[in-house]
């Protein structure tokens, strides 16, 4: 017994679908990983430019997002 016709099409159809979505999804993951290097940024930006004087924590982040971003 023959299948119908479009029958094969259809399942390569749907098989297409899948890899649409995995590549939609790596780019939201790139987008993501973008987003949280330009919030650290900003927050860095934000500590240099602080006049009065930084505390202990404030240092340490501040430290931390530039070693972070000298590794990377």
């Amino acid at each position: 017994m023959a299948r119908p016709v479009g029958v094969k099409a259809a399942k390569a159809k749907g098989r297409r679908k899948a890899t649409a979505s995995e590549d939609c999804w790596d780019i939201r993951q790139k987008d993501f990983a973008l987003k949280e290097q330009l919030n650290k940024q900003k927050l860095l930006d934000s500590l240099i430019a602080k006049t009065e004087p930084l505390s202990e924590l404030e240092i340490a982040l501040k430290n931390k997002l530039i070693t972070d971003m000298l590794s990377s």
